[in-house]
């Protein structure tokens, strides 16, 4: 089996080594990078399956990398931050970040968290769902309604995602917020509903009596056939 490859960015070096060799024991192939300019470059040309980001770089705000990673990779994104400062964490999630954990932290709490992001992620290979006209490759990561290629934001995708791959169960506001944005944003059931509210615009017929993207009162959704 092939080791998950991480991508590791920090400017401190006795803590990027440590944290590297904390991770090659756990059984992941570590990739290192101590600046934004070096983790961009590192992740373009060996792509990671996760990224354990710092939020403060020398040249750089772990923010704006990213921002810059979101537009072309998927890789989840841990990032680590050296104060508990919630503006800082929440500006990250809305980066692209799936999780954060505040320093100093014990190597047991990352490494349950980057398990925890994988998992999310799904393996290589994913399946194509299908629910009535929509359409979902999870491994091209492209979704079409009646054949024609419609066009998500991440998020939009990873919520479209969880549900498919629950047909027909409902989800709660909780557990979908917990594993699209990650434990930060478990109780923010109106930042979902924006998000649904553009999916149906962009998936169903008719936004306003939705088909197949239906909502439990005060509970979840479901994705089904009418």
């Amino acid at each position: 089996m092939t080791q998950p490859r991480i991508l590791v960015v920090d400017d401190e070096p006795q803590f990027l080594r440590a944290l590297a060799t904390n991770l090659r024991g756990a059984g992941y192939d570590v990739e290192t990078a101590d600046t934004a300019k070096g983790a961009l470059t590192a992740a373009g040309l060996n792509p990671p399956d996760a990224v354990v980001l710092d939020l403060l770089l020398p040249d750089g705000r772990g923010t704006d990398v990213c921002r810059e990673l979101r537009t072309w990779s998927e890789a989840p994104i841990v990032v680590l931050s050296a104060v508990d400062d919630e503006p800082e964490k929440i500006a990250a999630l809305d980066a692209g970040a799936d999780d954060y954990v505040t320093k100093p932290f014990a190597i047991g709490e990352l490494l349950a968290r980057l398990r925890a992001v994988l998992r999310r992620a799904g393996p290589p290979g994913d399946p194509v769902l299908e629910v009535g006209p929509i359409r979902i490759d999870l491994e091209q990561q492209s979704v079409t309604v009646d054949g024609r290629l419609v066009h998500l934001t991440p998020r939009e995708y990873r919520i479209l995602r969880v549900l498919a791959l629950n047909p027909g169960k409902l989800l709660t506001h909780r557990t979908i917020l917990n594993d699209v944005w990650g434990p930060a944003y478990g109780s923010e059931s109106n930042y979902l509903h924006v998000y649904v509210s553009q999916l149906r615009h962009k998936l169903e017929p008719d936004p306003s009596r939705p088909q197949y993207l239906l909502t439990e009162p005060g509970a979840g959704y479901r994705l089904v056939l009418p």
